[in-house]
């Protein structure tokens, strides 16, 4: 778990299985060093009573350790503008947006958005676990979701994300009974491309927007629904595209061929673009990451993390304006 301001956090408690290997996640997530920023470690064992309510133990700091009064506390964190993160099917869509919220929301001095992340290493790479044969995977992840956004509440987040294109699908689900701000991924990126006030390609039709990812059903859904509801035309690849030019190109970038993987989904984009859409929108974290960020097919193309995270520290900045009048 990670408490914002640059601050990092490491609680034990007893609630749902929270971020698993964090020495494997240190060594693969991009590091940016600046000497600007000062990062202050510590630790905190956080145990729980019969009813639910937190008691801090210890807490640790550096290299020595001092020992606290036990109290009760009805939440870990109590800042008004804490952000609650659901961590994804995928770890490194988490870490990717992670690297968003946290430098983009302390830019030019100021703090980073505070944050707790609860994340389930076992469902890494869209694994469906069945606990038995009458019961169904994807009722199970709900569950396990839906669990990890009222741990999440308890600990003293004031508004939830869920940074995963495949989770998303289940945001009706997963938010039942929140009465949070409960952001969703699909209603972020269509928001924004609203206000952008695009104008059609075509004469007489609506703004089309593409989108492409490595899941064809589920990944999409998010995405086509909000879209078509603020009155844009939704294009995705046909299945020609699919199995000859997009798949192809995540094999072989998973094969390291990074040049032929790049080829392949500047073709995908451009047969998108051909079709007269404004913005391709890039639904995947590997199709994220083949291009060069200095490939210009980008300017063309949209991360639905950029406008999960601008959303998200919008209102943090507005939360925390607010605490401060009251």
């Amino acid at each position: 778990m990670f408490d914002g301001g640059l601050t990092m956090s490491f609680h034990k408690v007893n609630c749902p299985p929270v971020v698993g290997n964090l020495s494997k996640i240190r060594s693969q997530c991009r590091t940016r060093p600046n000497p600007c920023f000062a990062v202050r470690m510590s630790s905190t064992l956080v145990q729980t009573d019969e009813n639910g309510d937190f008691y801090e133990s210890k807490k640790i700091s550096g290299s020595s350790s001092t020992e606290l009064k036990s109290q009760p506390q009805n939440s870990l964190l109590s800042q008004a503008n804490t952000v609650g993160i659901i961590g994804g099917v995928s770890v490194f869509s988490t870490l990717i947006f992670l690297e968003k919220l946290v430098w983009r929301s302390s830019r030019n001095g100021e703090e980073c958005v505070p944050f707790v992340v609860c994340s389930e290493p076992a469902l890494d790479g869209g694994r469906r676990p069945v606990h038995s044969s009458e019961v169904n995977g994807e009722n199970i992840i709900i569950q396990n979701l839906r669990q990890k956004r009222i741990f999440l509440e308890k600990s003293g987040a004031r508004c939830i994300v869920m940074p995963c294109h495949i989770s998303n699908a289940w945001h009706d689900e997963i938010s039942e009974s929140c009465s949070l701000p409960f952001f969703h991924i699909g209603d972020c990126v269509a928001r924004e491309l609203k206000e952008a006030k695009l104008k059609p390609l075509d004469a007489g039709s609506s703004v089309r927007i593409g989108v492409l990812s490595t899941c064809e059903t589920i990944a999409v859904a998010p995405y086509q629904q909000k879209l078509q509801n603020q009155g844009f035309e939704v294009v995705l690849p046909d299945k020609e595209t699919m199995e000859h030019i997009l798949m192809p190109a995540v094999e072989s970038w998973n094969q390291r061929d990074i040049e032929g993987a790049r080829n392949l989904l500047r073709i995908a984009i451009q047969v998108l673009l051909i079709r007269a859409v404004n913005i391709v929108i890039l639904a995947s974290d590997v199709l994220q990451n083949i291009l060069p960020r200095e490939d210009p097919l980008l300017k063309k193309c949209m991360d639905p993390m950029d406008a999960l995270a601008r959303t998200t520290i919008k209102w943090a900045k507005s939360a925390k304006k607010v605490h401060r009048k009251t």
